[in-house]
């Protein structure tokens, strides 16, 4: 399997703005063939460890059964009309790729 992670920085760190992701990520990304699993959400801020990276706003999950699917994912039009309608507000994106069992 392939585990995709991405966690997003935003300009408008607003709580409405941060929910806004959230709800688009939900309606965008959450069906797509090969997906095993999908959750998103905003930063824990209670969780102030020395080991843990704040500098976000908001986190995308999404496990696929196959590479070849997490590369379908990419091309898809609805993952691309995401990116169009919501980019805007993104100050830094940072991906995190691995393979997973």
């Amino acid at each position: 399997m392939l585990a995709h992670n991405v966690f997003f920085s935003l300009n408008d760190r607003s709580d409405a703005a941060k929910a806004k992701l959230v709800e688009a990520c939900t309606q965008y990304l959450a069906k797509h063939p090969g997906t095993v699993f999908f959750a998103c959400g905003t930063l824990a801020e209670e969780l102030e460890r020395p080991v843990n990276d704040l500098d976000f706003d908001v986190a995308l999950h999404l496990v696929f059964q196959t590479k070849a699917a997490h590369d379908a994912y990419q091309a898809a039009p609805l993952h691309n009309q995401f990116i169009a309608e919501n980019q805007a507000n993104w100050k830094n994106v940072r991906v995190f790729d691995s393979d997973v069992r």
